[in-house]
């Protein structure tokens, strides 16, 4: 039995099955949207959407954060119990965050839905007998324990309980059907009575309860069911009862077998009721193009298409509209969803490839379609009207009463698909376009569903369908760089896979090293026509771009980042913001760009590429260049105006102007200056790369500088070093000493905080010797004063003192001015309650904090409320300790310090444990190392242990 349910209400799962608290509504949400997805990443913007959908508080991503706490807490007592020795929770589950978003670390056949959907496949991909189907289908039954996600509000979890409930009703059709193949028809007989008083227009429900009242000899009641089917159909729907229902209600009053011949639903993965090919008196066209060989995935957006399509079948006409970039695979879903669907449209699929965009460049006009879908439903060439209204009237005639799937693929706007969605109860449209189709949204109630890259797992998938099992397991390094050179993009893959099934004997090694040998290139993705040709196929979408949008294209080919802002893309452009917004619109309406967060736009590396070709073949080497120093100066000064909330003290340097045309963002508070640098982490990081290997020595070292508060603050120690390392060799290249001289401090900085300390001790010193050198005496005396940090810090206490003071004596030389007294007195405490020295440590920390509030230090004020509560711990005056551990958390909240929240919690544990309050010394500590395990910090493993140690059971 699953430890994680969701079929009914929300329920966990401990040792010995005990039940664990899911805990408060808007938890078991977060929870279940996680465990929908479990053994996946699930972007933060996802869970949001689904958690909160439109009403989005102000603060979600620290509501999102707390719960994710609290579910990690939950989770850790669903694990076995604990080994002897090492302390470690045994096959717990984990919730992990990272820059995807979360990742619920568990099995999925531990979470009842997926252990669900995982026995319906098998028993419909089962060569076996139909008593095999039976007790698969039987077991995935059993696990439904009422209505699915019970309690959990929200119109996410109504849109999945709709789909689940499609699904389970289609798992008691093809359960039925086996159990009257296999002569136990009586068993299916009340499930399906009750099925159907809660789904009266469900035509297959009604039918299978039909079949099986007939086997066992009610074949009066087979005919009353008919009878008020019939009845019901005609008075909600004004129409009569489908084909198969009325073959099946012929079959039954000449008294022959109605039993299903074959296990359709173990083919098809629908509802196991095929239809009828003729309806009489009516043509019932099949025009459902083959399906794509090896489709994989996909199975978020097939449940959004059977979510959309389960009211459908009762009630009004529904129309879905897939959209995404080019070769993104909208097409290969919509005819696969398509052929999965088909037997409830009893009366025809109709199909029709619009050319909104391809080789030729003219589109299926409307009339053009019509004409086509006219002739299919049995109209003769010479009936069908030449105007369009009246064609539009005609078609939406014909298909009144009827059940009808339209398939339009590759539609260029709403106007061209409109005259062509049909109008009546029963009949649904998909639609395919590179195009939002945000019109059909807002007046035709279209639901949209944006298709994104493959996932790995289905990139991977897909090679294993098109190149057999064997052969991608024989070489999983190289299949790891075909998804990733292919950048997941399904006609990338389809491509390169189709070449390597054309050369069984060749290693998928060799294809990787094609791949990667055209690195840079779209060469590599030639397919041997138009249709499968990458350039050609991103070129059509280009093609149809205004003059500014197809220039801003371009020029995001010279963005290293993952994504990119409309400020950013701004100033890369040399534009204002609002125009820069218009044409990021345009270019997501496109789908040559995805607006994966509001505001924040990124292409997948192939489009990527294919801008870098366009940018060197359209754009001058001086336009780019002016780019590329619009930017990243953009980026310098932007963040330089982050500096004063996090570091107010520290010596800032001065800019070259931006142009006229950039402006930089300003900051009312830290809050603000901590939102954007997290926003735009990864793309500073890219930039001091990109500053480095373009010669701007400059920008590189100074942007590496400004970003020093912020990874000291956050503690994304690996960054830090990384850009400090960066602008060091840049700086060393071009003979910048003063860049030089900054970059060595920052990396010392970096090191010390990663626990080096002999290397960061060196760096200080080589630090201090160039700016004795420059005669930079406010750098030399920072210098000092970080190298009595690293001392410290070290164990060598004494050395720190010394260090401080002298940094102490240089500031009383050159003033006040500098800012830096507070920090300075701060650090000295430090030292001096290292030594025992607790009297003297009052008297620097009471020193330091009026200093620093008067400096507007909050950092620095946090740091010595903290070392203060430690002070007064090892005095024993236990509640001052608290009280100053409670004051300096409250600072590091203010600021967004979630290290230093971390570091005071661990210390404010310490002393509740001291005073023997263990309770509150865990709730501390496990704070404590919620934050430093979502920081990747080194010190969570030895808080851990600590931990571990008072949650271990205590021998008897």
């Amino acid at each position: 039995m699953p430890d994680f349910l969701l079929l009914g209400t929300i329920e966990l799962r401990g040792p010995g099955r005990t039940a664990v608290d899911p805990g408060p509504p808007r938890q078991r949400t977060v929870l279940s949207a996680l465990l929908v997805d479990a053994g996946r990443w699930v972007p933060a913007e996802t869970l949001i959407d689904r958690v909160w959908g439109e009403e989005v508080p102000a603060r979600v991503r620290a509501s999102l954060y707390t719960y994710a706490s609290r579910i990690r807490r939950a989770l850790a007592t669903t694990a076995g119990p604990l080994p002897a020795g090492d302390g470690i929770l045994a096959d717990a589950p984990r919730l992990r965050r990272g820059r995807g978003g979360y990742l619920l670390d568990v099995d999925p056949g531990r979470v009842d839905v997926h252990r669900f959907q995982d026995l319906v496949d098998r028993a419909r991909s089962t060569g076996g007998s139909d008593a095999e189907r039976v007790a698969l289908l039987t077991e995935a039954i059993g696990l439904w324990r009422g209505e699915p996600l019970a309690g959990v509000p929200g119109a996410w979890a109504e849109r999945t309980r709709r789909s689940w409930e499609q699904r389970y009703i289609e798992a008691v059709l093809a359960w039925a059907d086996a159990e009257a193949r296999t002569g136990n028809a009586t068993a299916v007989i009340g499930r399906l009575t009750g099925l159907v008083a809660e789904h009266p227009l469900v035509e297959p429900l009604t039918v299978a309860l039909m079949r099986a009242l007939h086997v066992t000899g009610r074949a009066s009641e087979s005919l009353t069911r008919y009878a008020a089917l019939r009845e019901r159909l005609a008075e909600e729907l004004g129409t009569d009862p489908a084909a198969e229902t009325q073959r099946v209600y012929q079959a039954i009053l000449r008294g022959e077998s109605v039993l299903p011949a074959t296990a359709t639903a173990t083919a098809t993965g629908a509802a196991a009721h095929p239809a009828a090919p003729v309806a009489t008196g009516r043509a019932v066209p099949a025009q459902l193009p083959l399906q794509a060989r090896g489709f994989t995935g996909r199975q978020r957006e097939l449940a959004g298409l059977d979510a959309v399509l389960a009211p459908a079948v009762e009630g009004p006409a529904a129309v879905s509209a897939l959209s995404g970039t080019a070769g993104v695979g909208k097409t290969a879903l919509a005819v696969h969803w398509a052929h999965r669907v088909a037997d409830r449209f009893p009366d025809g699929q109709l199909h029709v490839n619009l050319r909104g965009f391809g080789p030729s460049g003219t589109a299926v006009t409307p009339d053009e379609a019509l004409r086509g879908f006219l002739e299919a439903l049995g109209v003769p060439a010479q009936g069908v009207p030449a105007d369009l209204q009246a064609r539009v009237g005609l078609y939406r005639s014909l298909l009144a009463g009827r059940r009808v799937l339209v398939v339009l693929d590759n539609a260029c706007d709403a106007d061209q698909v409109r005259p062509l969605l049909p109008g009546s109860p029963g009949c649904f449209a998909v639609i395919t376009s590179r195009d939002r189709l945000t019109g059909l949204v807002a007046a035709e109630g279209a639901h949209l569903h944006v298709l994104d890259l493959l996932t790995r797992l289905e990139a991977q998938d897909l090679l294993v369908n098109r190149l057999g099992e064997d052969r991608v397991a024989a070489e999983p390094e190289a299949v790891e760089e075909i998804v990733t050179r292919c950048a997941r993009l399904p006609l990338a893959l389809a491509i390169t896979t189709a070449r390597a099934a054309a050369q069984p004997g060749f290693p998928l090694s060799a294809v990787a090293g094609e791949l990667r040998a055209g690195q840079g290139s779209l060469d590599a993705f030639d397919g041997g026509d138009l249709s499968t040709d990458a350039r050609a196929v991103f070129s059509w979408s280009y093609q149809s771009l205004s003059a500014p949008s197809a220039r801003l294209f371009r020029l995001l080919g010279l963005h290293t980042g993952p994504d990119i802002s409309v400020p950013a893309a701004a100033a890369l452009a040399g534009l204002e913001p609002r125009r820069a917004h218009g044409l990021l619109a345009e270019l997501t309406r496109a789908h040559l760009l995805m607006e994966h967060a509001p505001g924040r736009y990124g292409l997948h590396d192939l489009l990527r590429v294919y801008a870098t070709e366009r940018l060197s073949a359209e754009e001058s080497a001086q336009e780019r260049e002016h780019a590329v120093g619009r930017l990243l100066m953009w980026y310098l000064h932007t963040t330089d105006a982050t500096c004063p909330h996090f570091t107010p003290g520290r010596q800032r340097f001065p800019l070259n102007p931006l142009p006229a045309s950039c402006r930089p963002l300003d900051f009312g508070s830290c809050e603000q200056a901590v939102t954007w640098c997290e926003s735009e982490r990864s793309n500073l990081v890219a930039a001091v790369h990109h500053a480095a290997a373009t010669g701007r020595t400059a920008i590189a070292w100074r942007l590496a500088a400004s970003l020093w508060g912020f990874f000291y603050l956050r503690s994304y120690l690996h960054d830090w070093l990384d850009t400090a390392q960066c602008a060091l060799s840049a700086a060393r290249l071009s003979h910048d000493r003063a860049g030089e001289a900054r970059s060595t401090s920052d990396v010392a900085c970096a090191l010390a905080e990663m626990h080096r300390y002999e290397e960061a001790i060196e760096h200080f010193r080589e630090a201090m010797a160039i700016n004795r050198t420059l005669g930079d005496t406010h750098s030399l005396a920072e210098a000092m004063a970080n190298l009595g940090y690293a001392y410290r810090h070290h164990g060598r206490p004494d050395r720190s003192v010394e260090y401080c003071r002298r940094a102490l004596a240089i500031y009383r030389v050159h003033g006040r001015d500098w800012g830096r007294e507070g920090n300075l007195w701060a650090n000295l405490g430090d030292s001096y309650e290292r030594l025992d020295r607790f009297d003297d440590a009052v008297a620097c920390l009471r020193r330091a904090l009026p200093v620093l509030r008067t400096e507007g230090d909050r950092w620095g004020e946090g740091f010595a409320l903290d070392v203060l509560g430690t002070v007064y711990r090892r005095l024993r005056q236990h509640d001052v300790a608290v009280e100053n551990y409670r004051r300096a958390i409250r600072t590091h909240a203010e600021i967004g310090n979630r290290f230093g929240q971390a570091h005071t919690l661990g210390n404010l544990g310490t002393a509740y444990l001291e005073n023997t309050e263990e309770g509150k010394a865990r709730e501390s500590w496990r704070q404590a190392l919620d934050i430093l395990g979502d920081l990747d910090h080194p010190e969570a493993a030895e808080l851990r242990s600590k931990l571990n140690a008072i949650t271990r059971p205590r021998p008897a």
